[in-house]
C-alpha cells in the first residue's frame, strides 16, 4: 500500500511511498494528526544518495513487523535534509544537545506533538550492535516514556528551547573590526595541515574547498607563499587520490582515509561545483596542468551525467548500485585482464595502484595515482608521450566497459542553491581556462534558474517533474547573487545585473535581522518552526550569511548603492564576535570581513566589444578574485549611473576603489603600469 508520500517530488521520499510505514511528509496534515491523536512524531531525515539512509531502510522501514509499530505508536515524518535544510539545520542541532554528539544521516528524532525533540539518534540497527539498541525494541520503550513520563519531556523540552533560543542569539560589536581573525585562521589552518597528504585535519577528510580558497586568497592578498603550498599541495593530492573518479571524471564527497584513497562514493552536485572554483584560481597561480585536466574531466562528467534538459543540473549521485556501495566504480583484475592488453594492463597497473593489494572491503581495486606516469613511463621503457596515449586509450576501455554496467541511482531535482554554486564555478572555470562553451553552460543554467525557478519576484528552492515548489531560503538568494556576480565578469548582460538588484532587494526585505544585522536562513513569509535560525558557521558549503554579506558588498559597490553596503557591514558586526572567537569556523565570512576593511577594487573597460581582444591577454596576467571587472560592450544596454561610462571607438578602463576612479586609461600597458604601482 502506498502511503502519503506517493505524491511528493523528492526522490528521497519517493524511494519510501512504498514502504509499509504510513510516512507523511512535512506539513499541516501531519503536525495536527499529531495533536489531535496527542500521539509523538517520528521525524526521520535523509536524502537520496545517503548509504546508511539506505542501509535502515531496508532494515527497518520495509520490515512489516517494524513497520507496524511505529503506525500504532506515532506519526511518521520523513524529511528530504536536501529540500528542507531548514528542518535539518534546527533537529541536528537539537541532536547535539540532546546526545552531545555531532548528528548526521540519517537522524531520527522523537517530537512531542508541538514539533519539540526529546529524543533522538542517527542509524538505529535492526538488533542490536555497534552499542546501539535495536529500532524495533526502541520504538515501545520511547512511546512508553512518552506516555508515561509527559511531565520530564515538558520540563526537558522548555530547556532543550532556550539552549535552542540562545544559541541565535547575536550581540553586534561595537568595537571596530579587525584583520586578525584572518591571521588567526590562517595560523590555525597551518598547524592542522596534513604535510603528508594534504588537506586539514585527520580521516575522515573532506575536501573543504572554503578552506583551500581561503589559503589561495592568502596569497593573493599578502603573498603568502605558504598558505599558496598548502592548498596546491592539497589540491594535487586530492585530484590524483580515489576521491577523484580517475576514470570518468568528477569528486566523490570524502575520503574515509586520511590519503584521499577510497571514497564514500556519492557524488554531490555541491562539492564539484566548489572545487572547480578553487581548481582554477590554483592552476592560475602554479599553471598545474593536473589540475587543468582534472577541472576539464569534471565538467565533462557534470555535461555528460548531470545536466538536465533547459540547462539546470541534478543533485547528486548515490554511492549505491545493486545495493553495494561503491560497486559501479571498483575493479578486479580478471575484468582489467579482459579488457587491456598485457602493455596497457602494465601501466594502468602500475600507475592506478592495481598491482597491489586489493584496497576497497579487501577484494576489489579502486583507481588513484599510486605512481607518477613520468615514473611508470620511465619502469617501462616508453616515452612520457606513448605513456599518456596508452593511458588515455586504456581509460576509454574502462569508462566503455564500466556504462554497461547498472549505474547509481541519481537525484534528479534541481536545487537553486546548489546550481548557483555550480553557476559560479563555470563562470570563473570559462573565463580563466578560455572555455567559451563552458561559460555557455554556466548561462544556460542561470536562465534555466530565472525561468523555472524565479516566480512572479519570488525565488524558489527546488523543481523537479514539471514542479517548482518550497519558498527559498538564504543560502538560495545569497549563492545565486554571488555567482550572477562572477557570471557579469565573463559574460556581461544588463539583465544580469537587473536580476542581481532584485535578488539583493529580496534579501534585504526577507532575510535581513533588521535590529542586530544578519540574515535569517528562512523568510519573513516562511512558516513558523521551534527556532527561526541565524548562523554563519561555515559547513562543507560556506556559510549563507558570509556570502550574503560579501556579495552585497559588492554588488553595492559596482551600484554605489549603500543600502547593499550597510546592510552587509551590519552583518560582518552582526558576527563579528563569533569571527574573532572561532576564525577557522567562520573561514567564508573572512573575505566579507577583508572587503569590509578595504573594497574590493573595481575594473571597468568599456568599448566595441570586437576590440576587447588586446586586453584580454593583459587581464588574464592581473586576473585575481580580489578584484571585480567587467567588460562592457558599446551598446550593452541600459546601465546604472556607477557604471554608464561613455561610449567610444576605443576600449577605456577605469580602476575604481570604493567611490573613487583613476582617470580613464587608454592601453593595457598603461593599466598594467596602474596595477602595479
Amino acid at each position: 500500500m502506498p502511503n502519503h508520500l506517493t505524491g511528493e517530488t523528492s526522490p528521497y521520499l519517493l524511494q519510501h511511498a512504498h514502504n509499509p510505514v504510513d510516512w507523511y511528509p512535512w506539513g499541516a496534515t501531519a503536525l495536527e494528526l499529531a495533536q489531535r491523536l496527542n500521539r509523538p512524531i517520528l521525524l526521520s531525515i535523509g536524502y537520496s544518495t545517503c548509504h546508511w539512509c539506505h542501509v535502515m531502510a531496508a532494515e527497518s522501514f520495509e520490515d512489516a513487523e517494524t513497520a507496524a509499530l511505529m503506525n500504532r505508536l506515532f506519526v511518521n515524518i520523513k524529511v528530504d535534509r536536501e529540500e528542507r535544510p531548514d528542518l535539518d539545520q534546527i533537529y541536528q542541532s537539537a541532536h547535539a544537545i540532546l546526545t552531545g554528539r555531532h548528528g548526521g544521516w540519517p537522524l531520527n528524532l522523537f517530537l512531542t506533538p508541538d514539533q519539540t525533540p526529546f529524543f533522538s539518534g542517527t542509524y538505529f540497527p535492526r538488533t542490536p550492535r555497534y552499542g546501539l539498541p535495536a529500532f524495533k525494541e526502541l520504538l515501545p520503550q520511547i512511546a512508553g516514556f512518552f506516555q508515561q513520563h509527559l511531565a520530564e519531556i515538558q520540563q526537558q523540552n522548555a530547556s532543550l528551547l532556550g539552549i535552542l533560543q540562545d544559541s541565535q542569539l547575536r550581540q553586534p560589536s561595537h568595537e571596530e573590526p579587525q584583520q586578525h581573525p584572518v591571521n588567526a585562521a590562517r595560523d590555525w589552518l597551518e598547524k592542522a595541515f596534513d604535510a603528508a597528504h594534504g588537506g586539514f585535519g585527520q580521516a575522515p577528510k573532506f575536501p573543504k574547498p572554503v578552506d583551500l580558497d581561503f589559503c589561495l586568497r592568502r596569497f593573493e592578498a599578502d603573498g603568502d607563499l605558504k598558505a599558496l603550498s598548502m592548498a596546491q599541495f592539497s589540491l594535487r593530492k586530492i585530484c590524483d587520490g580515489g576521491i577523484f573518479d580517475q576514470i570518468g571524471g568528477g569528486f566523490y564527497r570524502y575520503s574515509v582515509d586520511e590519503r584521499w584513497l577510497i571514497p564514500h562514493f556519492e557524488k554531490m552536485l555541491y562539492d564539484n561545483a566548489l572545487l572547480l572554483g578553487v581548481l582554477v584560481d590554483a592552476w592560475r597561480l602554479g599553471k598545474d596542468e593536473r589540475l587543468r585536466a582534472v577541472a576539464e574531466q569534471t565538467v565533462a562528467w557534470l555535461s555528460r551525467e548531470m545536466r538536465a534538459p533547459g540547462g539546470g543540473f541534478y543533485s547528486a549521485l548515490d554511492a549505491d548500485s545493486e545495493h553495494e556501495e561503491g560497486k559501479f566504480y571498483v575493479w578486479n583484475p580478471q575484468q582489467l585482464a579482459e579488457l587491456l592488453d598485457a602493455d596497457a594492463y602494465a601501466l594502468l597497473a602500475a600507475h592506478y595502484g592495481l598491482d597491489g593489494e586489493a584496497n576497497f572491503e579487501g577484494r576489489h581495486w579502486h583507481c588513484h595515482v599510486a605512481a607518477p606516469l613520468e615514473t611508470v613511463a620511465d619502469d617501462l621503457g616508453i616515452s612520457l608521450n606513448s605513456a599518456q596515449h596508452r593511458l588515455d586509450l586504456a581509460r576509454a576501455k574502462l569508462f566503455a566497459a564500466r556504462q554497461k554496467r547498472v549505474p547509481p541511482g541519481r537525484d534528479d531535482k534541481i536545487l537553486t542553491s546548489w546550481n548557483a554554486l555550480m553557476v559560479k564555478g563555470l563562470a570563473r572555470a570559462g573565463r580563466i581556462f578560455g572555455k567559451p562553451e563552458w561559460l555557455a553552460l554556466a548561462r544556460q543554467a542561470r536562465q534555466f534558474i530565472h525561468a523555472t525557478l524565479w516566480q512572479d519576484g519570488r525565488l524558489y528552492a527546488s523543481h523537479k517533474d514539471g514542479k517548482t515548489h518550497l519558498a527559498a531560503y538564504l543560502d538560495d538568494h545569497a549563492f545565486l547573487l554571488d555567482a550572477l556576480l562572477e557570471l557579469l565578469q565573463g559574460d556581461f548582460h544588463a539583465e544580469d545585473l537587473a536580476f542581481a538588484g532584485e535578488l539583493a532587494e529580496a534579501l534585504l526585505e526577507q532575510f535581513e535581522d533588521k535590529d542586530e544585522g544578519g540574515f535569517y536562513f528562512t523568510g519573513n513569509s516562511h512558516e513558523k518552526l521551534i527556532i527561526r535560525v541565524k548562523n554563519a558557521t561555515d559547513s562543507v558549503l560556506p556559510s549563507g550569511n558570509a556570502v550574503a554579506a560579501y556579495a552585497l558588498q559588492r554588488l553595492g559597490y559596482l551600484l554605489g548603492e549603500t543600502r547593499y553596503i550597510a546592510a552587509a557591514e551590519r552583518a560582518v558586526r552582526c558576527f563579528y564576535p563569533a569571527i574573532e572567537s572561532e576564525p577557522v569556523n567562520h573561514v567564508a565570512f573572512l573575505a566579507a570581513l577583508e572587503e569590509y576593511l578595504s573594497p574590493p577594487p573595481i575594473l571597468i573597460l568599456r568599448g566595441p566589444g570586437d576590440k576587447f581582444a588586446d586586453w584580454r591577454d593583459v587581464l588574464g596576467r592581473i586576473e585575481s578574485p580580489l578584484r571585480l571587472t567587467l567588460l562592457l560592450p558599446n551598446g550593452a544596454g541600459a546601465l546604472p549611473a556607477s557604471l554608464a561610462k561613455p561610449e567610444s571607438s576605443a576600449v577605456q578602463a577605469w580602476l575604481c576603489l570604493g567611490s573613487e576612479c583613476l582617470p580613464p586609461i587608454s592601453s593595457p600597458e598603461q593599466l598594467l603600469r596602474e596595477l602595479s604601482k
